[in-house]
């Protein structure tokens, strides 16, 4: 009886140590082990099953933090520098920006009357203002980045979301990028005459018949669109570093942190 009131007891402490260790892994604590049957067997590719935490399968809460921050860090300058010259928005479909939905039903108008030209220089100007106002975005992202836990990077790089990352910055930067992309784009706009045109369009509509006004409020829409356009470029470089496309994965860093999640 003693002998198997002994085996219980070790029993339970195994299984109290194992819970234990378990909640200060969901707490972000620790060194993780590898996912599977071992870290010989899912280390494929690998030159060996020890020496080192990528071979062992295993990363530290610093390597995890570092690794995610750099990670972000690149997308975000990346994007911010394709962005910022001229045709950043422009020339590239994915985030030109477009008249707003409202005036869609101008420009179809006034293109049916040969003003081809005037809509392309509104269209124009709305992109140089965005190119001009997305230059600022690093600061707030740096901002972010510094307010970043252990946690908050072991969520992204363990949701399984390919853009993980980039919504992480959209749910801690969207509000802040508002407030200063708005004057920034406000002054662009001056600049690239978005207005002037925009009243040349809307006056040229409003003569015609049986049109209805049309009310935009030009400088939330801009701002609005060169936000979007800007996550929609973090979210590819996220994509590239996930994936390692064109060895994105520049640093040792990038590529032990990475590899790791790859093996989950």
């Amino acid at each position: 009886m003693k002998k198997i009131r002994h085996i219980q007891i070790m029993s339970l402490v195994g299984v109290s140590l194992f819970l234990s260790s378990c909640e200060t892994l969901s707490q972000g604590g620790f060194t993780l082990p590898p996912q599977g049957t071992g870290s010989t067997g899912s280390n494929t590719g690998g030159s060996g099953s020890s020496g080192s935490s990528t071979s062992s399968g295993t990363i530290t809460q610093a390597e995890a933090n570092t690794g995610i921050k750099q990670a972000l860090n690149n997308g975000l300058q990346a994007s911010i520098k394709t962005l910022s010259v001229k045709d950043g928005f422009l020339g590239d479909a994915a985030v030109k920006i477009l008249m707003p939905e409202e005036a869609r039903k101008v420009e179809s108008a006034l293109r049916a009357i040969g003003m081809n030209s005037l809509c392309d220089q509104f269209i124009s100007s709305m992109n140089r203002a965005a190119e001009s106002a997305v230059k600022e975005a690093s600061s707030v992202f740096v901002n972010s980045l510094s307010k970043m836990t252990v946690n908050d990077a072991f969520n992204i790089l363990l949701s399984g979301q390919q853009d993980a990352a980039t919504n992480f910055f959209k749910r801690s930067t969207s509000s802040e990028l508002t407030t200063r992309f708005s004057p920034i784009v406000e002054s662009a706009m001056g600049k690239n005459n978005v207005s002037t045109y925009w009243n040349q369009l809307t006056t040229a509509y409003n003569k015609l018949p049986l049109s209805n006004k049309i009310e935009t409020n030009l400088t939330a829409y801009v701002t609005q669109k060169a936000i979007d356009g800007l996550f929609v470029k973090v979210a590819d470089q996220e994509l590239k570093i996930r994936q390692n496309i064109g060895g994105a994965r520049n640093s040792g860093i990038l590529d032990k942190v990475f590899g790791w999640v790859d093996k989950q």
